[in-house]
């Protein structure tokens, strides 16, 4: 190879790792299985998804790593497909930290962080097939369950 030829080789070689780079990109970006579904909303709400903000309505899917935001007039209730039942009131922000449903593989995991506002949350069967596998994190405190039912409130400081 030529002195040429041995100066191209560095651009050659960044431009594969590039290409090679993007593929990976690509491919993690994949999107995320779908965790839940929106049953009712009412106001103003939204779903933030990565670099998406979707309007929330009724029926709209919810994969993991979603944030679902209310407005002051907005409410929306999702329920998980292990049967999790899960409210939002006006003015609320909570992202979804975890959720994995796989009860065949001994893999179950939910853990929602509530950023502001209130909730209600209805265990499904995650909580009741691995209770320690269910986390609800405030600002101020992280909560384990051992009943089935519990109502939030979470002020802004």
């Amino acid at each position: 190879m030529d002195h040429y030829g041995l100066r191209r080789l560095p651009l050659f070689t960044i431009a594969i790792f590039s290409a090679m780079s993007i593929g990976v990109e690509a491919f993690s970006a994949a999107p995320s299985p779908i965790i839940g579904t929106l049953q009712k909303v009412s106001g103003t709400a939204v779903v933030l998804r990565q670099d998406q903000i979707l309007p929330a309505k009724a029926g709209l899917e919810i994969q993991a790593k979603d944030t679902l935001r209310t407005g002051t007039d907005g409410s929306l209730g999702v329920v998980f497909h292990d049967d999790t039942s899960l409210s939002l009131g006006p003015g609320s922000v909570l992202v979804i930290d975890e959720f994995v449903y796989a009860p065949r593989q001994g893999k179950l995991s939910l853990v929602l962080r509530m950023m502001k506002g209130t909730a209600v949350y209805l265990s499904g069967l995650i909580e009741k097939l691995a209770p320690d596998s269910v986390h609800f994190v405030t600002p101020s405190a992280s909560v384990g369950f051992r009943g089935t039912k519990f109502a939030v409130k979470v002020e802004e400081r």
